[in-house]
C-alpha cells in the first residue's frame, strides 16, 4: 500500500470583499509496487492485480515507409518482455475493425514466459492494410478487460499514425464514455499524419498520457517506459474528495503537475457538499493541482475553512489537506501573490497561448499566431521551462525572450509543431528560488 501526504501552498489572507479562494496542492504518493517477477524477495510489496492491453494501429498507412510497422511490432514485443509474470495481457491489432491478436479469441492470459513468447510470435505475423476506426479498437480492449476494472489495473497502450477516418466523432465521443472509468490509455503517434486533438481526446478522457514518436526508431524505448511506469503502479484508483462549506462554489480543480489536466467536469457527487475527482493509478511520484473555491465575503479577521481534500482509494483515507480564508484589511497581507499559485496560472497560460498560436498559424492568421506564440515565449522563459522553449525555437525566431518578441518561421517540420502543440500541457514545478 502506497503512503501518500498532501501539503497546501495558498495566501490564506483574503482583502475585504475578497471572494476568491486558490490553491496548489502538492500530493505524494511513496511506495511504489514491486516491478520484479517471481524472484522478487519474500519482503517485496505485493503489487496490486494488473491487466495490459496494447492496441497497435495495423492500417494501410503503417506500411508507408515499411519501417512503421516494423518498428511497432519490435515495440511490442520490448513491452510484452517487460509486463510481469501474473499480470493478465493481450494485444489488439487495429484496422477499420480491431482484431485480437493474443490471445486470439476470449478474455487476457496471464503473462508468462510460455505466453510472452506466444504473444511475440503473433505479433511478428501483423502486417498493414486497412483503415483506421480507433473507437472500434477501444470497444473490444474494453470487453477484453471484462468486468474486473474495480479490483485490478487495467492499462492500456494505443499507438497510431493517423486519422480516425472510419468512424465519426460522435461514434468515438460515445466509445469514450462506455470505456471511462473501466481502464486508462497512454496514447501515442508516429508520424505526423494523425490529429494531436483527437488522440488528446482519448488520453484526456481515459486518464492517460499523449505523445508524439517522431522517429520510429524511438517507439521501442517508448513502450518499454510506458509498461515499466504501468507495472509500478501501487493503487488501483485514487480519487480527489472534496469537502466545501454551505455557500461555497467549486470555480475548477485542474491537475497542473507535470501535466495540465481540467478535471473540474469530471466531478462526481458523494453528497450535498462533497464531490469526487478520479485521478487514476498511482506508484511513487508527485502530482500538484491547483483549487479555486468561490465563498462569500465575511469580515475583518473571520476565518473560514474553505475546503477539505481528502485523497481517497475507495473508502479509505489516504491523506487529507486544509484550505482555509481568513479576511484582513492589511494590504500587505491580502496583495501578497503565493509563488506556486502565480506560478501555475502562468504554466495553465501557457499552454492556452501554444495551442491558441497554433491554431491561429494553420488558419493563416499570422499576427494572432505571432502575438500567442510570442506571450508563450515569455512566460516559458519566465519560469525556467526549458524543454517548452526549445520546441517554441522550433517554430518561432526568438529576437526577446523577455517581452515574448518573435518572428514565425517560414518553414516548419509538421513533426515540430505536433511536438509542441502535443507537449504543450507539460509543466515545471516553481525553483527553491521562486518561479
Amino acid at each position: 500500500m502506497s503512503s501518500f501526504t498532501a501539503e497546501v501552498y495558498q495566501n490564506e489572507y483574503l482583502p475585504l470583499g475578497g471572494a476568491e479562494v486558490n490553491a496548489i496542492v502538492t500530493v505524494t504518493s511513496a511506495g511504489g509496487a514491486a516491478r520484479a517477477g517471481p524472484a522478487a524477495g519474500a519482503g517485496a510489496r505485493r503489487p496490486p492485480d494488473a491487466a495490459e492491453i496494447i492496441i497497435i494501429d495495423t492500417s494501410g498507412s503503417m506500411d508507408v515507409p515499411k519501417g512503421k510497422i516494423k518498428a511497432a511490432r519490435e515495440a511490442t514485443s520490448v513491452a510484452i518482455d517487460c509486463i510481469r509474470d501474473g499480470v493478465a495481457f493481450g494485444v489488439i491489432a487495429g484496422t477499420d475493425v480491431a482484431r485480437m491478436v493474443y490471445p486470439d479469441h476470449g478474455g487476457l492470459q496471464l503473462a508468462s514466459d510460455v505466453t510472452r513468447n506466444a504473444a511475440k510470435a503473433a505479433v511478428a505475423g501483423l502486417q498493414a492494410g486497412g483503415g483506421t476506426a480507433i473507437g472500434s479498437w477501444l470497444t473490444v480492449a474494453r470487453h477484453m478487460f471484462g468486468t474486473r476494472a474495480q479490483d485490478r489495473v487495467c492499462h492500456a497502450i494505443l499507438l497510431t499514425d493517423g486519422e480516425n477516418q472510419s468512424e465519426s466523432a460522435e461514434e468515438l465521443d460515445r466509445v469514450l464514455d462506455t470505456c471511462e472509468g473501466h481502464f486508462q490509455c497512454d496514447c501515442r503517434g508516429v508520424g505526423s499524419d494523425w490529429e494531436v486533438s483527437e488522440l488528446r481526446r482519448v488520453a484526456s478522457k481515459l486518464l492517460g498520457t499523449v505523445d508524439i514518436i517522431a522517429d520510429p526508431a524511438d517507439m521501442a524505448s517508448d513502450f518499454r517506459a510506458m509498461i515499466e511506469t504501468a507495472m509500478g503502479k501501487a493503487t488501483r484508483s485514487v480519487s480527489l474528495r472534496l469537502w466545501t462549506p454551505q455557500g461555497a462554489t467549486v470555480a475548477f480543480v485542474r491537475q497542473v503537475a507535470p501535466t495540465i489536466e481540467d478535471l473540474t467536469e469530471r466531478a462526481a457527487a458523494v453528497d450535498a457538499r462533497t464531490v469526487e475527482y478520479p485521478t487514476g493509478t498511482w506508484g511513487s511520484e508527485s502530482r500538484d493541482y491547483h483549487l479555486c473555491i468561490d465563498v462569500a465575503p465575511r469580515e475583518v479577521g473571520d476565518e473560514m475553512l474553505v475546503g477539505r481534500l481528502s485523497l481517497v482509494e475507495g473508502n479509505k483515507v489516504l491523506g487529507q489537506a486544509l484550505i482555509k480564508a481568513i479576511w484582513t484589511d492589511d494590504q500587505q497581507l491580502s496583495t501578497r501573490i503565493n509563488r506556486e499559485v502565480a506560478h501555475y496560472t502562468g504554466q495553465a497560460e501557457l499552454a492556452d497561448v501554444i495551442q491558441d498560436g497554433l491554431e491561429a498559424r494553420k488558419a493563416g492568421d499570422e499576427a494572432t499566431a505571432t502575438v500567442k506564440l510570442g506571450r508563450a515565449v515569455q512566460l516559458a522563459s519566465e519560469s525556467g521551462n526549458d524543454g517548452t522553449m526549445k520546441l517554441l525555437q522550433a517554430v518561432v525566431e526568438v529576437d526577446d525572450p523577455a517581452t515574448g518578441t518573435v518572428r514565425l518561421k517560414r518553414e516548419v517540420a509538421d513533426v515540430d509543431e505536433m511536438a509542441l502543440d502535443t507537449r504543450s500541457t507539460k509543466t515545471v514545478r516553481t525553483g527553491p528560488g521562486g518561479a
